[in-house]
């Protein structure tokens, strides 16, 4: 391979309309998405050889960490950062992420992830900053479930692939159910869980899944979205039983 083909699906603002344009690079070994990006912004000479303005993404740790560089790339939600040009069929296809507003070009704002882990009580109060000795006890079995729950990046990805993530609803998605799922798992967060089941059953919440497990295909850390869903459908049916016999 000594040139790479890219088609970018570029929007220079919010509610202007947005076109392809198409880009040729030369290859390197081991080059990502996100490094093939950086050579186009160092130079931005179109496939026809007319400069263009640099293509505009967002990427932070380039490590799979942050998710910032999440974008749909050849009709799939993924990370930029791990996306090996080498590995994708080309003509390579660039599209910002759909269920989010766009910014500009690849970047998208995802406020509204944030929002969704507030509405749901995705915390873990602070009672003061004194010394209260050593937590409880935990199997390494156990605190080897709460890590790998604990390694969700935000990136949007499972948002993104769900068909309930749409105008037509307010679902919170699998990244929320996840994180309340990791957080009542923690000896501190367990204090609170019954408030963030209580937040799971309202509107945007557990009733609105409807098991496609397309958020499972697409997770760059391969959670058990999926059984994070079913688990959480588990603790909120136990709170309704205990609700209907008065036990708050």
């Amino acid at each position: 391979m000594k040139e790479v083909y890219f088609k970018i699906k570029r929007c220079l603002q919010r509610g202007r309309d947005s076109y392809w344009e198409e880009f040729v690079i030369p290859y390197r070994s081991e080059m990502t998405v996100v490094t093939a990006l950086r050579e186009i912004q160092k130079n931005p000479v179109n496939a026809r050889g007319q400069k263009t303005t640099p293509v505009v993404w967002e990427c932070s740790c380039l490590e799979e960490v942050c998710g910032a560089c999440s974008m749909i790339i050849n009709g799939r939600a993924r990370q930029a950062c791990s996306a090996f040009v080498a590995r994708l069929e080309q003509p390579i296809l660039l599209e910002p992420l759909s269920k989010f507003p766009l910014v500009r070009d690849l970047k998208v704002d995802r406020l509204e992830m944030s929002q969704n882990l507030r509405r749901v009580k995705s915390w873990i109060p602070v009672d003061g900053t004194h010394d209260v000795g050593p937590g409880p006890h935990q199997s390494v079995r156990h605190q080897q479930r709460v890590y790998q729950l604990s390694r969700c990046t935000h990136c949007g990805c499972c948002l993104e692939a769900c068909p309930q993530v749409n105008p037509h609803n307010d679902f919170v998605g699998a990244y929320v159910i996840s994180q309340v799922r990791w957080l009542n798992r923690l000896p501190s967060g367990a204090l609170n869980a019954e408030d963030r089941v209580d937040a799971l059953m309202a509107s945007g919440g557990l009733s609105e899944c409807s098991q496609a497990q397309n958020c499972v295909k697409v997770c760059p850390k391969g959670l058990p979205l999926a059984e994070s869903i079913i688990e959480m459908q588990k603790s909120a049916t136990l709170r309704l039983f205990k609700r209907s016999l008065g036990i708050s």
